[in-house]
């Protein structure tokens, strides 16, 4: 099919040109991913496909009105638009999102991935100033062994080369500084999962 070799930016230039059939194209083709995304946060299908619907009507209107200018960066300006759709959601309805925090680093990994997906992207920029002012009440130690392991990506063995203190006690720290954010989270009922 020939749809898919033609790229975003070019679809939505014609659409802008008064190809509808463009944009359906366009809606096609990303359907999956921004649904996806939706519903992760929302769980009800009723819910997401409003969101869904919301979100293609703001697209419509912002190309209509000739106000778009990502160029080439059509899929995460869309999912920027559904996020905060879905921020408005939970803003009228009293309720949080749900944030995935199962895992010991799951609070974390979203801030580590150098190859940040739209979706990783939405929930980074969300999570990260608030982390980061948890991390901000750790004991210094703590916090730098955090801090180089989380942001800058050093494995332990970097961490205990730069920090002049052994493995052990470079995962012993990052250990407590875990430990200590929970303390912290819980102490002040951070809702970061439900």
């Amino acid at each position: 099919m020939q749809n898919e070799l033609v790229t975003d930016a070019t679809l939505v230039s014609s659409y802008i040109k008064g190809d509808e059939k463009a944009l359906e194209t366009l809606i096609v083709r990303h359907k999956q991913k921004i649904y996806s995304f939706i519903y992760s946060k929302v769980y009800d299908r009723d819910v997401a496909e409003d969101i869904f619907q919301d979100t293609f009507i703001k697209v419509i209107r912002t190309l209509k009105r000739g106000a778009y200018n990502e160029e080439g960066k059509f899929l995460p300006w869309v999912m920027r638009i559904s996020h905060n759709l879905v921020i408005d959601f939970f803003r009228k309805s009293n309720r949080m999102p749900k944030f995935d925090n199962s895992g010991e680093f799951s609070i974390f990994s979203v801030l580590s991935d150098t190859s940040l997906n739209a979706e990783k992207t939405i929930i980074k920029e969300q999570v990260e100033n608030d982390v980061r002012r948890l991390v901000d009440k750790l004991p210094e130690d703590q916090r730098e062994v955090l801090l180089l392991r989380i942001y800058n990506d050093m494995s332990f063995k970097e961490i205990s080369d730069k920090t002049g203190v052994s493995i052990n006690t470079a995962l012993g720290r990052m250990r407590y500084a875990l430990i200590n954010l929970r303390k912290i989270i819980d102490k002040h009922n951070i809702v970061l999962t439900n």
